[in-house]
């Protein structure tokens, strides 16, 4: 485990001289071609769920976009939500994205102080519960239709909620409702179970899916 920046800044020298080494061609070809990945993936910041090892990839295949709890917020006038916004706008318009997916997670500690229904302007946050409050219905329409649910069952019908609402809200962005319909883009949410290894397809072209592993 990385305990201090010493042993962070050791990685970073045997990478220089391992696997760098190795994959430098295909670096050298980045620089040279520029990025040109086809898949964008909207993940947690959560430290326990990497993309990168669950999936394997190599540099330059993943448009990577995290945040906390893997949200996308609504398209909005306002821009309160610019950076994932951003990031989704330069994915999508100027590098060509084909796929999206929302990646989410069990487990997710955002996850769980949206359900608490941690409110703007408590005084224990200064960003976080601003930032959660786009995905304010997902947890409405949770603690309403389960109303006897015990709080493990509602932060896992959360988790998949809050993906069907990312996936829903990407739709309300001008350049990726076009797209969707022209069919040159396709929208995903996926569920990583971090203690089982599991990955559950929640949303499957736009649409829920039954829930797969």
């Amino acid at each position: 485990m990385v305990s201090n920046i010493e042993n962070l800044l050791a990685r970073a020298r045997a990478f220089r001289e391992g696997p760098f080494l190795r994959q430098r061609p295909q670096y050298l070809r980045l620089v040279r071609e520029g990025q040109k990945p086809k898949i964008l993936m909207v993940s947690c910041s959560d430290s326990r769920v990497d993309p990168s090892s669950i999936f394997a990839v190599e540099p330059g295949e993943i448009f990577m976009v995290r945040n906390v709890a893997a949200l996308v917020p609504p398209c909005g006038p306002d821009e309160a939500y610019p950076g994932t916004s951003a990031a989704l706008e330069f994915g999508i318009v100027h590098l060509g994205i084909e796929h999206v997916v929302v990646l989410g997670h069990a487990h997710c500690g955002g996850i769980q102080a949206l359900l608490r229904g941690t409110e703007t302007g408590d005084g224990e946050t200064d960003f976080i519960a601003s930032w959660l409050s786009c995905a304010q219905e997902a947890r409405d329409r949770v603690v309403k239709e389960l109303p006897h649910a015990s709080r493990a069952e509602l932060v896992r019908a959360l988790e998949y909620e809050t993906l069907r609402q990312s996936v829903r809200n990407l739709m309300t962005f001008r350049w990726i409702e076009e797209r969707v319909h022209a069919g040159k883009l396709s929208l995903h949410g996926w569920r990583f179970d971090i203690a089982e290894g599991a990955l559950a397809v929640v949303v499957k072209n736009g649409e829920p899916s039954t829930i797969s592993d």
